[in-house]
């Protein structure tokens, strides 16, 4: 008897198919994902006019910038920790309760009555915006592969733009007319809106990630970046640097965030994994975005209070002052995200952002006093055209490089450390402007001719320093000293300034020394590689009767008669998914 011997047939693993263009489902996803940033970045930005007012009903002047540190600080320990279980347990969820937690924040604002109260409220906030602003992006990765990515962030990145436009001026019009409470109950549709397009339309396949929770990644990490962040927005205003209060707080998180390094290099389902961070082109990327926050909030925050106290430019005008800015960043992010798509590259638009961004940042830090707005509005579109080259390609250049099954944290790491810098830029570049504003002020006055400076003796002494950095942003306080000083105050202030955009040229010239080594990789076509899906299915193939093996759960299945059947895993459970593959 001759003994017959037969083959299984191998499991057929297709190539992953071409992205074709999102169809009716894919756009509906895509307007409720962009809704929810629009939410959460609208808000950030409406707010800055009506600070003032909401400080003089609650309380806290002295604990102003509170408000914005509470939302920062949370957001900042949130996008590792939600990056990572979105990775294992799905993204639908986590952004859903993200959109509710920061509706919930938005509630709680409009209802405070008290100075901390409010800033619990903006903590709340804080923890949704650290929840949606990284899934976003991330989710845009696991529907669109990354040739075609470019343009969909560049969208993405003009909301960020349209919101720092209309912002301030729809929230000086909404607290002028209806109250500050209004700005916290504004979105709070658009909201609903949202959380109804992403329960309704996104369904993304079920993570086949298992893991335990890094819970001791979270404990270290959480407290080592709360007190480092807190320490460097104290640091120089509420304590001087070299106080014990600063350096203690400083030992404290360097001794939790080095626990917390040799923590992820031990469990196996590590909360920032340390090989990631490794890679050239994803360190280069992750440092490289650092590098531009610093230096984009210090173009944010610290313009408009170069147009109010050096040009003496009203508060109530101050909130379009960056409008130009935001114009050209808006309009480059999306043409570049276009070109980016047709072109298959993006390198030259991370070493022609870094260099437009340097070019713009010399020319912010050479103005002077007695300079036209002709002059500040050159510099700032010089800057939005640098930012809108290249401050979202970074995003785009490293979810190119990682699996699909690490795209979430991948994500959530450029956006950590673009909130971590935006932080220390905004605290560092503030405390330069303290250092020096007081004795550049005092310097123009003791320049004046002896005629006024006896003239200014005479009329009430020597003035106090601190009056005076009060007064250069104050109209009121200003039209009550003698004429003959403004000149000298604003002179000063325009000393002060220029340091302060002086401070923040060497953290562009970093970021364009840093794109020159990024690696151009091609850009793939689909949302998974070929060595993804082959992984994945055989990670999956299961013995049956005849002793072969068959694919569960991969992309297409082939059946006995050679049809090629999708199958669908979250529709079709393992049994019905075998019998497909069968």
């Amino acid at each position: 008897m001759t003994e017959s011997t037969t083959r299984a047939p191998e499991p057929v693993v297709s190539e992953p198919a071409a992205f074709t263009g999102l169809d009716r489902q894919g756009t509906l996803v895509f307007v409720g994902l962009m809704l929810g940033m629009f939410v959460a970045s609208l808000s950030q930005t409406i707010v800055g006019p009506a600070m003032p007012r909401i400080v003089a009903e609650l309380g806290g002047v002295e604990h102003y910038s509170w408000i914005a540190t509470a939302a920062m600080l949370v957001s900042a320990v949130a996008v590792p920790i939600v990056g990572k279980l979105s990775d294992l347990y799905g993204r639908r969820w986590f952004y859903l309760g993200g959109l509710a937690v920061f509706m919930v924040g938005s509630v709680l604002a409009g209802l405070a009555q008290g100075f901390w109260f409010l800033v619990f409220a903006r903590a709340v906030q804080g923890l949704g915006m650290g929840t949606l602003m990284p899934l976003s992006q991330t989710i845009i990765g696991d529907i669109i592969p990354p040739r075609q990515r470019g343009k969909y962030q560049g969208i993405m990145g003009a909301v960020f733009g349209v919101t720092s436009v209309v912002g301030p001026l729809i929230g000086g019009t909404i607290t002028d007319n209806f109250g500050w409470r209004w700005l916290f109950y504004l979105t709070l549709p658009l909201g609903v809106v949202a959380f109804g397009f992403i329960l309704r339309f996104l369904h993304l396949p079920v993570s086949g990630q298992h893991g335990k929770v890094d819970l001791l990644g979270m404990i270290t990490l959480t407290p080592g970046l709360v007190v480092g962040l807190l320490a460097t927005t104290w640091g120089g205003n509420d304590y001087a640097w070299d106080s014990p209060v600063i350096i203690g707080m400083y030992a404290v998180a360097a001794a939790f965030l080095i626990a917390f390094v040799v923590i992820e290099t031990k469990v196996p389902e590590p909360l920032l994994p340390m090989h990631l961070l490794l890679r050239p082109i994803v360190a280069l990327s992750v440092a490289a975005s650092f590098a531009i926050a610093v230096a984009m909030f210090g173009a944010i925050i610290y313009i408009p209070v170069y147009a109010q106290g050096v040009m003496g430019v009203s508060a109530t005008n101050s909130g379009a002052i960056l409008i130009p800015l935001s114009v050209a960043m808006i309009l480059t992010s999306i043409v570049v995200g276009l070109l980016i798509t047709r072109l298959g590259t993006y390198k030259i638009f991370l070493v022609l952002g870094g260099a437009v961004l340097v070019g713009g940042y010399l020319l912010l830090a050479n103005l002077q006093y007695g300079d036209s707005q002709w002059h500040l509005t050159l510099a700032m579109v010089v800057i939005g055209l640098g930012l809108g080259l290249c401050m979202q390609v970074f995003t785009l250049v490293v979810q190119n490089v990682v699996s699909r099954r690490e795209l979430g944290i991948a994500t959530a790491a450029v956006q950590f450390f673009r909130n971590i810098g935006s932080t220390i830029g905004t605290a560092v570049l503030g405390t330069v402007m303290t250092a020096q504003m007081g004795t550049a002020i005092q310097n123009q006055i003791a320049a004046l001719p002896a005629e006024q400076l006896a003239a200014l003796h005479q009329g009430g002494g020597d003035l106090d320093a601190s009056g005076l950095e009060a007064a250069v942003l104050d109209p009121a306080a200003l039209e009550q000293l003698p004429a003959f000083l403004v000149d000298p105050i604003r002179m000063g202030m325009g000393e002060a300034m220029h340091i302060v955009f002086l401070t923040a040229v060497p953290f562009v010239v970093l970021a364009f020394v840093l794109s020159l080594f990024v690696k151009q990789v091609p850009l793939r076509e689909t949302v998974e590689s070929a060595e993804e899906v082959a992984a994945q299915s055989e990670e999956h193939l299961v013995p049956t009767t005849t002793g072969a093996l068959a694919a569960v759960g991969a992309a297409e299945s082939v059946t006995a008669t050679g049809e090629i059947r999708a199958v669908d895993p979250e529709a079709d459970g393992p049994a019905e998914a075998a019998a497909a593959a069968r």
